[in-house]
């Protein structure tokens, strides 16, 4: 069993205090799954962490982690240990990966750093990502030897530039395995593409002993990284297809998910609403927020107006006779209709500051992960300041969305971002 270290660095953020009873404790035991999606975005990753240590401050535990790419390494920790010590693992394992492992770490005063000119803090980010390309990231990856060598010839798992070798250690360290495939502690789910065929697949605990390798494939996004070999197929980055795993929390039916009220916390790195930009630096960082927004919008729209439907056919097949429920189309229709509700609570990452630029989902420094880390958290407090958004919607709207960012909440959902 891969046991996880108790021991971890000074936290950016207050401990975890214990047992307090939640003040939306009510709200939440009104739904049967609370999840947790992560959407996959590199170094920005830390914001989720974030996210995560104002739910857990609040006492408000998913029973359901899904992650892709950079969100499935941190469903694995958020799995891989106890509610008490997710926090403190989580904060352990970016402190880890965020420094470089050949030379030393950059010495700057975070104090003094506001009081950097731009130009100056520009430069320092620059480094600091063209660092992680030199250089690797510590217990992540580390780049290869002679990758040009590759391009003639190379076997499926060392074709990339880096190698993702030292990551499956430090799962092993931060993450305890047997717990995360302990599906009566939580349900994990994690996104990968097949490379061989192209179709996305789910790996999940409820069907897979899921090992190292599931949480690797899910982030070996290339050319960066190289294909993970998982049971003979080899897979990439789930980014490639979809970068969330939303559809899948939404339209699961495994274990009578079908009839469960579902409470979804949808953590993106990636806005989809932007400026036009107006220089090639900016068309990068555009470029970027579009592919990788992936589908959270278009997910939750065309989830909307089904749930909408199959409710409306739940309330005409109850004006059927009795004796009229035997017909073929009848007992089709049932399998159709739903009464479930489902609210989903967006947290999109967008006030990146001065880390806003084409590296910053390469930039592992120290002082970035905080700034993510803290805006995270910002951001789910912010959210968790408005109770009534934990409300089990009513049956007359079974399917809504929240987004603190969203100037009017009630927007359509066509115009939130």
């Amino acid at each position: 069993m891969a046991s996880a270290k108790n021991s971890a660095p000074e936290a950016p953020t207050a401990p975890l205090e214990k047992s307090a009873p939640s003040q939306h404790q009510a709200q939440i035991d009104a739904y049967d799954i609370v999840a947790l999606v992560l959407q996959g975005g590199g170094a920005l990753g830390s914001y989720q962490a974030g996210v995560y240590d104002g739910l857990a401050k609040a006492n408000i535990h998913p029973n359901w982690v899904a992650g892709i790419s950079i969100g499935a390494l941190n469903a694995a920790i958020i799995a891989g240990n106890p509610p008490e010590k997710r926090v403190d693992q989580l904060h352990s394992f970016w402190t880890s990966i965020c420094q470089q492992p050949v030379l030393p770490k950059t010495a700057v005063d975070p104090a003094l750093i506001d009081f950097f000119p731009p130009a100056v803090r520009e430069s320092l980010d620059i480094w600091e990502a063209s660092r992680a390309i030199i250089e690797g990231q510590n217990g992540f990856f580390l780049p290869r030897a002679f990758p040009w060598l590759l391009a003639f010839h190379g076997k499926p798992d060392t074709t990339s530039f880096y190698d993702t070798a030292p990551m499956r250690a430090t799962l092993e360290k931060f993450a305890d395995f047997d717990r995360i495939n302990d599906t009566r502690q939580m349900r994990v789910s994690v996104g990968a593409v097949n490379v061989r065929n192209g179709n996305f697949a789910y790996f999940d605990n409820t069907k897979t002993t899921l090992r190292p390798e599931h949480f690797m494939a899910s982030g070996a996004l290339p050319p960066g990284f190289a294909a993970v070999e998982i049971d003979g197929e080899y897979y990439w980055d789930g980014g490639l297809v979809s970068n969330t795993p939303l559809h899948h929390v939404l339209t699961d039916q495994t274990n009578g998910s079908a009839t469960k009220d579902a409470l979804v916390f949808q953590v993106d790195l990636w806005p989809a609403r932007g400026d036009v930009p107006t220089d090639l630096v900016e068309v990068a960082i555009r470029q970027k927020d579009i592919q990788y927004s992936s589908r959270t919008r278009m997910i939750t729209e065309y989830m909307e107006n089904t749930q909408k439907y199959r409710r409306m056919l739940q309330e005409l097949m109850a004006l059927v006779p009795e004796s009229q429920r035997d017909n073929f189309w009848y007992k089709r229709a049932a399998k159709t209709a739903d009464d479930r509700r489902f609210n989903v609570i967006h947290l999109i990452y967008q006030d990146k500051g001065q880390h806003h630029a084409h590296y910053m989902d390469y930039q592992f420094s120290a002082l970035a992960m905080k700034n993510h880390w803290q805006t995270g958290l910002a951001d789910i407090n912010n959210t968790l300041s408005h109770p009534d958004w934990l409300d089990l919607p009513s049956t007359e709207k079974p399917f809504v969305t929240h987004d603190m960012h969203r100037p009017n909440n009630n927007l359509p959902q066509t115009d939130r971002s």
